[in-house]
């Protein structure tokens, strides 16, 4: 098993309190089946759907489709996008002052998986 380095927890617990203070970005959560998929394919696997999401659909400087290339569900990753604001461009630089325009570096694409694979793991062991 690959061991990740994880976000720095004090920078990745204040991400999250933002994201929490905004309705729409906290009423996305991961449904049973969700959690299942993860179950059934781990969590190396979902990493990878994750960066391979990341570096085709959001780090290129003009993705195709932007605003509209993460759907709302049919993966756990694409919720996951919805929720912590990493579904476009436009919210890349709204929240998280990521510049338009210009491709995004490896070094940011994995700070954004390792964002997406926190929200999943906090999915993963709520109750809810």
């Amino acid at each position: 098993m690959v061991q990740y380095a994880p976000m720095r927890q004090p920078a990745t617990d204040a991400a999250f309190q933002k994201l929490a203070r905004s309705r729409f970005r906290s009423r996305f959560q991961l449904s049973a089946e969700d959690k299942r998929y993860v179950a059934d394919k781990g969590m190396d696997t979902i990493r990878r759907h994750a960066e391979d999401f990341i570096r085709t659909r959001l780090a290129p400087a003009n993705p195709p489709n932007d605003g509209r290339q993460t759907p709302m569900r049919g993966h756990p990753v694409f919720k996951a996008q919805h929720a912590t604001a990493t579904c476009c461009r436009s919210c890349l630089y709204r929240w998280w002052k990521v510049p338009k325009g210009t491709d995004i570096p490896p070094e940011r694409q994995s700070r954004i998986v390792d964002f997406l694979m926190a929200w999943i793991e906090r999915q993963i062991r709520s109750v809810r």
